[in-house]
C-alpha cells in the first residue's frame, strides 16, 4: 500500500475534540456490552422456561451469543462502509435501531422471534462499536490522549458491565422480561450524538494514502494479530457467560439472581480496575502487557478449577478478569492504534469481528470441554492453561521480532 502524504488527503477540521466527545463514544461503546451482560442473570430463568423446546441447552445461551456471531460477521462491511462513506450518521442510525431490537424480547414469548431479535441487536452492535473505536482513535490524535481514552474505553465498558449485571440481577427478580427494557437507554445516547460528533476528515498525525490509490486492508500486518484476538475474545467472554452456571453448581439456586448478578459484578469491577491499570502500564511493550493479561487470566482459571465452591469461583474470577481487562486495551491498540486513518475502520471492523467471534465461540466450546471433562469448572481451568500458552508464545514470538529490528 502506498503511504505519500497528499495536502488534500492531510486537509483536517480545526475542530477539537474534548471530554463532551470523549464521554459519548465511551457510551456508545457500551452499548456491545449491554448486549452481552445483561441478561447473564436470567440465564438460568430462560433455560428453566424454555426447557420443552427442543435445543434449548444449546439455544438459551445463544440469547447472549449470537449478537456475537453477527457483530464477527457484520463488523468488517461496517469497517468498509465507515472508511467509504464516513463514521457519524451510520453511529446515530444503529443507535436508534439497537433500542428498538434490543427491547423486542421484553414483549416476546417465542424463542425463535427472540433469538432473531438478537440478530438485529448484533448488526446494530457490530456498527456502532466499530464506529465507537474508529472514532476514538480519529479523534484523539496524541499518543497518549488515544491511549488514554482506549483504555478508559475497557475502564467504562466494564463499569458499565458491572452496573448492567447487578441491574439485570435486581431486575430479573420480576422476570425475564424485564431487563430487556434497558436497551431503551441507547437512545438517550444517540440523541446528544447528532448534535456534539461530527465526521473527521483526517488525522495529521498518520501518513494517507495518496489519491486515487486503493486502500487495502493490511493483512499481512495483521492476520496474526487478529487470529490472537480471536482467542482473547473467547477468553475474556468466559466467565462473562459461564459465571451464572458456575454459581448455580455450588447449590445457588437458579432464581437467586441476586446472588448470581452479585458475584458477576465483583469480576466485572475487577475487569474494570485491569482497565484502569492500562492507563498507567499502556507504556509498557506489548511483550510484556499480553503475557501478563493473559497471565493473569490463566492463574484465575485454574484457581476455579482447583478450589472447590463459591470461594473459589469469586476469587478466580477476580483475578482471571483484572487479567481480561489489562487484555483488551492490550490488544486493541496491538492491532488498531497504528493503522492510517483511510484503513482504519476497516482494520478496526476485523478487529471487532475477529474479538466477537471469540465470544460466539465460548458458549459452543465451553459446552463441548464441559461436556468432555465432566465439570464446568475442569473446563474452565482447561482454557486457563490454554490461555498462558497463547500468552507465552505470543510475548516470545514480540521479542523476537523486538531483537531482529535492533540487530537490523
Amino acid at each position: 500500500m502506498s503511504s505519500t502524504t497528499t495536502p488534500e488527503a492531510s486537509s483536517t477540521t480545526t475542530r477539537r475534540a474534548g471530554a463532551l466527545q470523549g464521554i459519548l463514544l465511551l457510551a456508545g461503546s457500551c452499548m456491545p456490552v449491554l448486549g452481552s451482560v445483561l441478561i447473564t442473570p436470567v440465564l438460568p430463568q430462560l433455560s428453566e422456561h424454555f426447557a420443552g423446546v427442543p435445543g434449548a441447552e444449546v439455544l438459551v445461551p445463544m440469547i447472549v451469543a449470537i449478537p456475537a456471531l453477527v457483530i464477527a460477521i457484520f463488523a468488517p462491511f461496517a469497517g468498509q462502509i465507515v472508511d467509504r462513506l464516513g463514521r457519524k450518521t451510520l453511529l446515530i442510525i444503529t443507535m436508534f435501531a439497537y433500542a428498538l431490537a434490543g427491547t423486542a424480547p421484553a414483549w416476546l414469548e417465542d424463542l425463535n422471534a427472540i433469538l432473531f431479535s438478537r440478530v438485529l441487536v448484533g448488526v446494530c452492535e457490530a456498527a456502532i462499536m466499530t464506529v465507537c473505536t474508529t472514532l476514538i482513535v480519529d479523534y484523539f490524535h496524541e499518543p497518549k490522549r488515544r491511549n488514554k481514552y482506549l483504555g478508559l474505553q475497557t475502564v467504562t465498558t466494564t463499569l458499565a458491565a458491572t452496573v448492567f449485571i447487578a441491574l439485570g440481577g435486581a431486575l430479573g427478580v420480576s422476570g425475564w422480561h424485564t431487563p430487556f427494557w434497558v436497551y431503551a437507554i441507547s437512545i438517550a445516547i444517540a440523541v446528544p450524538m447528532i448534535f456534539a460528533l461530527w465526521e473527521p476528515k483526517g488525522d495529521p498525525t498518520d501518513a494517507h494514502v495518496a489519491q486515487g490509490v486503493k486502500v487495502r486492508t493490511p493483512w499481512r500486518r495483521i492476520w496474526v494479530r487478529l487470529l490472537v484476538s480471536v482467542f482473547g475474545g473467547f477468553s475474556f467472554y468466559v466467565l462473562i457467560i459461564e459465571a451464572s452456571y458456575l454459581v448455580v453448581g455450588t447449590g445457588v439456586a437458579a432464581t437467586d439472581t441476586g446472588i448470581i448478578g452479585a458475584v458477576a459484578a465483583v469480576a466485572s469491577l475487577a475487569t474494570a480496575i485491569g482497565g484502569i491499570s492500562f492507563t498507567r502500564m499502556g507504556r509498557l511493550p506489548h511483550s510484556v502487557l499480553l503475557p501478563l493479561a493473559f497471565g493473569l487470566q490463566a492463574v484465575g482459571m485454574l484457581v476455579i478449577w482447583f478450589v472447590p465452591g463459591l470461594v473459589g469461583i469469586i476469587v478466580g474470577a477476580i483475578i482471571a478478569s483484572f487479567g481480561s481487562g489489562l487484555l483488551l486495551p492490550s490488544l486493541l491498540t496491538w492491532v488498531v492504534a497504528p493503522t492510517a486513518f483511510e484503513e482504519r475502520g476497516r482494520v478496526t471492523g476485523w478487529w471487532t469481528a475477529a474479538f466477537y467471534l471469540g465470544q460466539f465461540l465460548t458458549p459452543i466450546l465451553m459446552g463441548i470441554l464441559g461436556g468432555a471433562t465432566g465439570a464446568l469448572a475442569v473446563g474452565v481451568g482447561i482454557v486457563g492453561i490454554a490461555a498462558a500458552i497463547v500468552g507465552l508464545a505470543v510475548g516470545a514470538a514480540l521479542r523476537a521480532r523486538a531483537r531482529a529490528s535492533v540487530d537490523a
